[in-house]
């Protein structure tokens, strides 16, 4: 057993797929938020289209292909010797990386949004593939670690990329430096996942159904035979929920209940992914690798509470006439309660997932693992389309965005009691 879940980080089983997953969510997010803001600032007031169209589509497109494909990758998958897989997605990753570089220099938005749902795609086949390759490649005591470092890793990847996508693309030859990072990454993916060891043989009695909606709609039945990794999954699934709402919601957040500029909103981002990252690799020290939902419940209400705690310290910010920058953040009690609230909701959050991921993991066998976790990538992305919905009425409804906030965090009640009640048997078995 590691002494610390950051000895993993030096061993051979661990690193290799840890950067390859870390130099993946990061791509994904520089490219994301390049052509982001590429649409809001430039393109769509040279086609006369409104921005907010636009981005939701863009959103729309990135998340569609975990419907579609999930279920089909999972099988494909669970067929073939995970590390050869993942060489030949990172391979496809250089292509498209290659693509979204002409997209930019022509700025052809349609070539920009094909891209966008190619990587979607992608995504939807490297995410079942990451997470059941972490039992072939660690010991059961090391499985809460490596997720947590995998969790912690990909929300400080969404921070760096989502920052740098975001700053880069509108300096001088931004296009060009953009172009050069996205392909850059990939191909350093590329060479990062030569050394993933291999696999354990696959089940060689595998089927893949490539009938879309039957394979999803199977996937999702025999997994919901296994009720305890099914409401490990729901629990999963309501965290992405609780954090799309927060991701999206920021920069309405820092604008018209801060007062801040695009620097308060990048602050925000930052303190939630700490927050995120520091909860991961906590709950690995209080779980002491064990396997365990005992500390789930915790971290839903932990949540739950600092979101009441944001929700009341907002009600004393008055914003001012002019956006602020970061110092408004420190400017007052109320700003301070604000900021240390959502860094809490994040540690909690990261408290509450870490053990959800690790008990599907553990608990799903290990010839139908890819497509148990495919399972849970549709369920996840249902969620945070659900998330969407919820926050597009509730503005509709003239409610302020904290009501959102707290929306959510009252929903973490019922699911910290649904999860911990049902979710609570240890785990004995081999990875």
């Amino acid at each position: 057993m590691a002494h610390s879940q950051f000895d993993l980080l030096k061993t051979k089983r661990f690193l290799p797929v840890f950067l390859t997953q870390f130099l993946g969510a990061f791509n994904d997010n520089v490219y994301k938020n390049a052509l982001i803001i590429l649409i809001t600032y430039f393109v769509a007031d040279r086609l006369s289209v409104d921005s907010r169209v636009l981005v939701t589509l863009a959103a729309g497109l990135f998340i569609l292909p975990f419907f579609l494909f999930s279920a089909v990758a999972g099988s494909i998958i669970d067929a073939h010797e995970k590390s050869i897989f993942i060489r030949r997605i990172k391979m496809i990753e250089i292509i498209l990386m290659i693509l979204a570089s002409l997209g930019f220099y022509l700025e052809n938005v349609t070539l920009l949004m094909l891209v966008l749902f190619l990587m979607g795609t992608q995504s939807a086949f490297f995410g079942p593939v990451k997470y059941s390759i972490l039992p072939d490649l660690l010991k059961e005591d090391e499985l809460i670690g490596g997720n947590a470092l995998f969790e912690s890793g990909t929300f400080l990847a969404i921070l760096l990329g989502t920052i740098i996508g975001g700053i880069l693309i509108l300096k001088d030859g931004g296009i060009a430096i953009i172009s050069g990072i996205v392909v850059a990454i990939a191909v350093i993916g590329r060479i990062s996942s030569i050394y993933i060891p291999k696999t354990q043989l696959p089940d060689k009695k595998v089927r893949v159904n490539y009938n879309i909606f039957s394979a999803t709609v199977g996937v999702i039945r025999n997994t919901a035979k296994q009720k305890d990794i099914f409401l490990a999954i729901i629990g999963i699934s309501w965290f992405w929920l609780v954090g799309f709402v927060f991701l999206s919601q920021f920069p309405i957040f820092g604008k018209e209940i801060l007062g801040g500029d695009e620097n308060v909103v990048t602050m925000l981002l930052t303190v939630f992914s700490i927050g995120i990252a520091v909860g991961s690799l906590l709950c690995n020290r209080l779980l002491g690798g064990d396997i365990s939902s005992k500390y789930v419940p915790l971290g839903a209400i932990g949540m739950t509470i600092f979101i009441i705690i944001l929700w009341v310290a907002s009600l004393f910010i008055e914003a001012g006439q002019e956006p602020a920058g970061i110092s408004i953040m420190f400017s007052g009690i109320a700003n301070i309660f604000i900021m240390l609230s959502m860094l809490l909701i994040a540690v909690f959050g990261g408290i509450y997932i870490v053990p959800l991921y690790a008990i599907m993991q553990a608990r799903a066998d290990a010839s139908h693992r890819s497509r148990v976790i495919a399972t849970n990538n549709i369920i996840n992305a249902l969620f945070m389309v659900i998330g969407a919905v919820i926050a597009i009425l509730m503005l509709k409804l003239n409610l302020s965005v904290t009501d959102i906030f707290l929306a959510v965090g009252l929903g973490n009640i019922p699911v910290a009691w649904l999860i911990g009640r049902t979710v609570k048997r240890q785990v004995a078995v081999n990875s």
